[in-house]
């Protein structure tokens, strides 16, 4: 189910599909999240989020990704958990430091996420320990230690793959791959 079909089931009352939402998009809101606020102020700011993107699933009037849509909720929930724990000078810094890079150029944005994606062909399929690797680790922003314990290997394992998945997806995005 895409996105938008969750929203419209979390729109009408479906928990499971809010999970599903929560289990595709909090680890990337984390991610971001972290750069400004400690963790235990995240794991509140993420909880804040998802109840209001269950509040107000029935607000989302399309026309955009739902996970910017998702995205713009944790920014205010962040700015007003900064208003509310008096870090006036935190609520300042979310603007400008937790905004996604917009570019005017759409045929520029549209190239770059081919070639991303070209690059990541060159790890194999979806589902590949390499992909697997790159989902965990880049995407969903897990500690080191947290994808050793999931793929059942060595933390010295994981860094060194990690390395690899970098050079590969280095030289595929430069043409040599």
């Amino acid at each position: 189910m895409d996105d938008e079909a969750l929203l419209a089931a979390v729109a009408a009352g479906n928990d499971d599909a809010l999970r599903e939402l929560f289990n595709r998009h909090a680890p990337w809101v984390s991610g971001q999240l972290r750069r400004l606020l400690a963790v235990s102020a995240v794991e509140d700011v993420v909880q804040e989020t998802f109840l209001a993107v269950w509040r107000g699933a029935r607000g989302y009037q399309g026309g955009g990704a739902v996970g910017a849509w998702i995205w713009g909720i944790a920014r205010r929930q962040a700015a007003l958990w900064a208003r509310k724990h008096g870090r006036a000078d935190l609520e300042r810094s979310l603007e400008a430091t937790l905004e996604r890079p917009a570019t005017d150029d759409t045929a520029a944005a549209a190239t770059s996420k081919a070639d991303l994606a070209r690059a990541l062909e060159t790890l194999g399929p979806e589902g590949t320990a390499q992909r697997e690797l790159v989902r965990l680790v880049f995407v969903e922003d897990r500690s080191v230690a947290d994808v050793a314990h999931l793929l059942g290997v060595p933390e010295g394992t994981v860094k060194s793959r990690v390395f690899a998945v970098r050079r590969l997806l280095r030289a595929a995005l430069r043409g040599g791959g």
